[in-house]
């Protein structure tokens, strides 16, 4: 039997940009189908998964949210594991990167296209997307290979837009606001970090304060053995961890000493609690 034409979504704030790609990509496949181009993060997640299309082409600099936050949203929201599951697309990235930051795509296995497209270098990405969706029964993607793949260039300086390798010592205290004032919080006494809106919660046993600093700068700032990333939007405190539950959905949630509430855990940061 064969198989159904492969669907591709593209991602791509630069309209002439998009519609160029979406050009040579006929030249190059021309069996593949442009099932929708969106311009930015919020739409490509919302689209991909709507329409579960085989490949993703993701602008990593769009306004909102980036490329590469946008895939890391889709794989922590994308729908099911099970055997009926569609299998999770396909990934390249487009990007404007010097050589620097290539050769963290290059090292995780991510194919990505350098702006401007060139026609010889995307044939050779659609050779390669060809032989991987041929390696597998029917366009299956590893999921949690692809997760790996996420977390090494989140990890990696100079790959998420504005972000940077961190430099001197970790933050001790957080000048933070509660109500009308402004409270020195010693990050020794916080649980956990989530972002909230415009803002970051900072959470102790006792008190809720709030920051300004988006949790990517904060991230920078902290002991990432001490502060371990859960989710997109969470930071906790690892020694505060008292036990891991899993739901009948398959969803980890962490409880920590002196706080009420379950945290969840998102696919993307799941394997940091897998038995010894």
């Amino acid at each position: 039997m064969n198989q159904p034409a492969p669907r591709a979504l593209i991602a791509e704030d630069e309209p002439l940009l998009a519609a160029a790609l979406q050009q040579e990509l006929s030249r190059a496949w021309p069996g593949l189908q442009i099932v929708a181009t969106v311009g930015d993060g919020l739409s490509a997640v919302r689209q991909a998964l709507a329409l579960q299309p085989e490949l993703l082409f993701f602008d990593i600099r769009m306004p909102g949210q980036s490329g590469l936050d946008a895939a890391v949203e889709l794989a922590e929201d994308w729908p099911g594991t099970g055997p009926s599951a569609r299998p999770f697309p396909a990934l390249v990235f487009v990007t404007a990167y010097d050589q620097y930051a290539v050769q963290a795509f290059e090292a995780q296995a991510i194919d990505y296209l350098l702006k401007p497209i060139q026609p010889a270098r995307l044939q050779k990405t659609v050779q390669k997307l060809q032989q991987a969706l041929a390696n597998h029964a029917p366009y299956a993607i590893d999921l949690e290979a692809t997760m790996a793949q996420l977390r090494h260039l989140l990890a990696a300086p100079g790959v998420v837009p504005g972000s940077s390798a961190s430099s001197g010592a970790a933050l001790t205290l957080i000048p933070a606001s509660s109500g009308n004032r402004v409270h020195m919080v010693p990050v020794a006494e916080v649980l956990y970090f989530e972002a909230a809106d415009k803002y970051v919660r900072v959470l102790t046993a006792a008190r809720e304060f709030l920051i300004r600093t988006p949790l990517k700068e904060l991230i920078a700032q902290l002991d990432q053995r001490v502060f371990w990333q859960i989710h997109r939007s969470t930071l906790v405190r690892a020694d505060a961890i008292t036990t891991v539950t899993r739901d009948e959905a398959g969803k980890l949630h962490l409880e920590l000493t002196g706080r009420p509430e379950k945290l969840p855990v998102s696919r993307l940061y799941a394997h940091l609690f897998k038995a010894m």
